[in-house]
């Protein structure tokens, strides 16, 4: 400025927002700079006064562990064995090939560390067609050990699997000895081709989940976008920073125009599923699981298309990949439409018969089993099922009762747009009335799945289960015999 250079402080501010054990909280923290190497970090002030007070830091904030997973850099050939101490302060600088063999031989040491050792190796085995073996300690090295079999039987030290296979394992081996854990990812589908990126995205989630972890990552593919976008919070850094969580997004419809990718998957795959969105593929693995239906197999790696109940998107993606793949087959799942479909043998169209899919998980004995789990998993235990599966059947009662009262059709009829008139505002309510902001957002109802039981789910399901696993079963992915 003025012809000289001006030095003014830029401040950022962050604000973390939690609940822990039913109670929410926040912690603020201010960051400024310092010099070229560093920066100060205080807790947040609380006016722009000199010497103001400053926000307490809450006890619940001390308890959250958080990770950084930098991507793979390669594999050290020899890998001494290390405290975990160790192993968490070489990850934070950045140095992953040295700890990959620690993490495995910290899994397989733990408790329990034999079962979760083979969920492990079964996932990478799916994933990448080798068998992991047992990491072992060399005491008179003082190193760990690791090798793999690969299908033709050859046995090979863990330096020589691909980058991709190493950047997983590092990602699923921190997830299984970290539960609890915030984990910050940096491209973790990084040396993946795009068949398995969206199989990494969906085995972190359920890893996650199952361990009671969160994942922040960072992604430049559009295959784990897409996936993302309406069942996860994403945050897009494209001017400013905005989230895409809902199926009507700007840059999810930018996503819709055919490329390589897509020619790809249907070559590999050999038939293609239209939903509205995936949650839709959560609901339909969900009810396959639990009626122990075929459709289990063939839905774990679908080719996946979302066409936001438009059956105009599925047929011009469709036939716009047949140009490239002449026999390829797909299938098309619309909610409740007020037209008829095409009667097409290469893309079959069917239309739930009710609203939309959702529909078919909106039962009471749904809503209170998942309120039951919900305090387990809020609240801190199971001594708060009983009070918060109350709360929820008052508040279906009362959102029943309004619905009544406004004219529109029972929660319970397959003529309710159950997601917008009744979900929506229960979940709002019951939140709202044990105190804590809403924690199922219409994204998260997939989980319901996982509650109906077998007796109740809809023949219809199983009508459309089976046409699923009928259009999989006459694919003719790239490489088997007679494929183009």
């Amino acid at each position: 400025m003025n012809g000289g250079q001006q030095t003014q402080n830029v401040r950022m501010d962050i604000i973390v927002e939690a609940v822990t054990n039913g109670r929410s909280w926040q912690c603020g923290l201010e960051f400024d700079y310092a010099n070229e190497e560093s920066f100060y970090c205080r807790p947040l002030r609380l006016s722009e006064e000199k010497d103001t007070q400053r926000m307490p830091i809450p006890p619940e904030a001390g308890g959250i562990n958080v990770a950084f997973l930098p991507p793979m850099s390669g594999l050290a050939a020899n890998e001494t064995r290390l405290d975990p101490g160790a192993v968490s302060v070489r990850l934070g600088e950045g140095r992953t090939a040295e700890v990959l063999r620690n993490l495995c031989y910290q899994v397989w040491e733990r408790d329990g560390g034999e079962k979760r050792w083979t969920e492990l190796c079964q996932s990478i085995e799916r994933l990448f067609g080798v068998r992991l073996e047992a990491p072992k300690y060399i005491s008179e090295r003082g190193e760990i050990s690791m090798t793999y079999v690969t299908r033709s039987g050859t046995r090979l030290d863990l330096s020589c699997a691909g980058r991709g296979l190493q950047q997983t394992l590092l990602v699923l081996a921190h997830l299984a000895v970290n539960p609890n854990s915030v984990v910050l990812i940096d491209e973790p589908d990084a040396h993946l081709e795009i068949l398995r990126q969206r199989e990494i995205y969906l085995l972190m989630a359920d890893l996650a989940r199952q361990h009671g972890s969160q994942i922040i990552a960072a992604s430049h593919s559009e295959v784990v976008l897409n996936e993302a976008a309406d069942r996860d919070v994403v945050i897009a850094f494209v001017g400013k920073p905005h989230r895409i969580d809902d199926r009507g997004s700007q840059l999810l419809k930018s996503l819709k125009e055919l490329g390589f990718d897509q020619y790809y998957q249907a070559e590999q795959a050999g038939w293609v599923l239209y939903v509205e969105g995936s949650t839709d593929l959560s609901i339909l693995r969900a009810l396959a699981e639990t009626l122990d239906h075929p459709a289990r197999a063939v839905l774990e790696r679908p080719f996946l298309h979302t066409v936001m109940n438009q059956p105009s998107k599925a047929r011009d993606h469709f036939y716009g990949l047949r140009e490239a793949k002449r026999d390829l087959r797909g299938i098309a799942l619309f909610d409740h439409l007020n037209q008829a479909l095409q009667k097409e043998t290469a893309l079959r169209e069917i239309m739930w018969s009710r609203r939309e899919i959702e529909n078919y998980l909106c039962q009471k004995h749904v809503l209170l089993a998942w309120a039951g789990d919900a305090a387990a998993e809020y609240a801190g235990g199971p001594l708060f099922a009983g009070p918060w599966a109350t709360t929820m059947e008052t508040c279906i009662a009362d959102v029943e009762g309004a619905m009544q009262t406004l004219g529109k059709p029972s929660p319970w009829s397959g003529d309710t747009k159950v997601t917008d008139d009744f979900l929506d505002p229960l979940f709002q309510m019951f939140f709202s009335r044990l105190g804590l902001p809403n924690l199922m957002l219409k994204s998260n109802y997939h989980v319901l799945a996982r509650y109906v039981r077998p007796a109740e789910i809809d023949p219809e399901v199983r009508g459309v289960l089976d046409a699923i696993v009928d259009i999989a079963s006459q694919a003719n992915p790239l490489g088997q015999e007679g494929s183009p």
